[in-house]
């Protein structure tokens, strides 16, 4: 119908809308006022993304790890739009804002201190080469993930690429900070933003589901009807947390709040393995293998994305073991689910597909070959900028002869690999070739 079609291409035009502006930070980095609060108002860190607390605006104006942001003065009723703005700006983990942007925030009381108000300019976030071409790997695996899965809903319409299709347009490796950094500028409309956001998030849980239910060939049997038919109410249960969480912009606690609904992407992964793993036993072989791709696409993916989501917007893995992943791992996981999401793009795509051990362990093997060389980057950056004076381009240029060395190590390594692991292939393809030139007939042949 012609309203689905102007429908798929409205959404499809919003998730671009977020995710593309994000290229800008390749070249120009957004800014932070230099600390980390959580949801509660807690802040935790006072030096923020600069790699020492002197650089820190937040820190020498004076703020402390343990001060907290006073939510009765900061928050969005009554509205206020310039303490509103400040408020969305700085709670709820890693924000990021325009550099130069101004903000004043009221702190409690923390024991040594009287109530006192803080006047920040935000400061350009530190970068990196490294960070740069994984945000850039991440753009465009996200731009991939949105048209990949809007082209099965525009040949293949039908729920169960519906479902997958909101599931992909927020759950895919594109950043939007830079989009939400510019409508910090209107908090109305970042509030009707982080709105509908909640909505699309709680479709995307529930859509995973259903094409869980219905991958890869879109039928639905009978003895999940039921389950189907209750999914959307949990939608809209979920949807509701979700904006709850966003309470703090209002006034109100929500750091556990929002642990819960992010944690709640493990539960809907698990929930998925296990839909599809009770469902193997009623497809053919060749849906089975097409099903598997399915499968390790839930089974690493939305989990490698929930992590990333608790690192950025909540201190649970810094109070779990004081754990805090960096900019460039965190973009990293986010890129592992969009390289599996299009695992299922294509599983779903085509009709035959080759056995998922082939590329998860070619995407195994890239992944370690670049995890050296890409730690060695992020510990020695900023010491071979002082070792090695050079220009801007010239360090693109070391970065792009980087890239060639590991592309060619990854490929002597997935030859070795595929020698290695497919020998019962190699073997069975040696008797089949040696089957065929005895063979007769062509009918003989075809049913070798």
């Amino acid at each position: 119908m012609i309203w689905k079609r102007v429908l798929l291409f409205g959404l499809v035009v919003w998730a671009l809308a977020m995710i593309v502006p994000d290229f800008a930070r390749v070249v120009r980095p957004l800014g932070s006022f230099g600390f980390y609060a959580d949801s509660n108002g807690l802040i935790y860190d006072v030096a923020g993304p600069f790699l020492v607390e002197d650089k820190s605006p937040a820190w020498k104006a004076g703020v402390r790890e343990g001060d907290r942001i006073d939510f009765s003065r900061m928050r969005c009723i009554p509205y206020d739009r310039e303490v509103c703005a400040a408020t969305i700006s700085a709670v709820g983990g890693n924000e990021y804002v325009l550099p130069g942007i101004e903000a004043t925030f009221d702190l409690l009381p923390n024991g040594t201190e009287a109530a006192r108000q803080v006047h920040l300019t935000a400061a350009p976030r530190p970068t990196s080469l490294l960070v740069k071409i994984v945000l850039a790997l991440q753009q465009l695996a996200g731009i991939a993930v949105i048209f990949g899965a809007a082209w099965l809903v525009w040949t293949r319409p039908g729920v169960m690429s519906w479902s997958f299709f909101l599931y992909a347009i927020w759950f895919n490796p594109g950043q939007a900070y830079e989009f939400y950094a510019h409508l910090q500028r209107w908090p109305i409309l970042l509030i009707a933003q982080n709105a509908f956001g909640c909505i699309i998030q709680a479709a995307g849980y529930v859509g995973l589901l259903i094409f869980a239910i219905r991958a890869p060939t879109g039928t639905l049997q009978p003895e999940w009807a039921r389950t189907e038919r209750a999914l959307p109410w949990l939608g809209g249960v979920l949807a509701v947390a979700l904006m709850a969480s966003y309470g703090s912009a209002f006034g109100y606690p929500t750091e556990q709040l929002s642990r819960i609904t992010i944690l709640f992407g493990i539960a809907v992964s698990a929930a998925a393995v296990t839909i599809l793993l009770m469902r193997r036993h009623t497809l053919s072989p060749k849906d089975n293998q097409r099903l598997r791709w399915v499968m390790w696409g839930c089974l690493i993916g939305l989990p490698a994305f929930v992590i990333a989501d608790l690192n950025e917007y909540t201190t649970l893995l810094t109070d779990w073991d004081g754990l805090f992943l960096p900019e460039d791992v965190a973009g990293l996981l986010y890129l592992v689910n969009g390289v599996l999401c299009l695992f299922v793009v294509e599983a779903v795509r085509r009709q035959r597909v080759v056995s998922v051990a082939i590329p998860l362990r070619r995407v195994t093997l890239l992944a370690l070959i670049t995890s050296l060389p890409a730690l060695l980057l992020h510990e020695q950056t900023e010491h071979l900028h002082h070792l090695v004076e050079l220009p801007s381009w010239a360090w693109l240029l070391v970065g792009a002869a980087i890239l060639f060395l590991i592309s060619r190590l990854h490929e002597w390594s997935v030859e070795v690999a595929d020698e290695f692991f497919n020998r019962s292939l190699d073997r069975a393809e040696e008797l089949l070739d040696e089957a065929i030139r005895e063979a007769k007939t062509s009918d003989e042949i075809d049913r070798i």
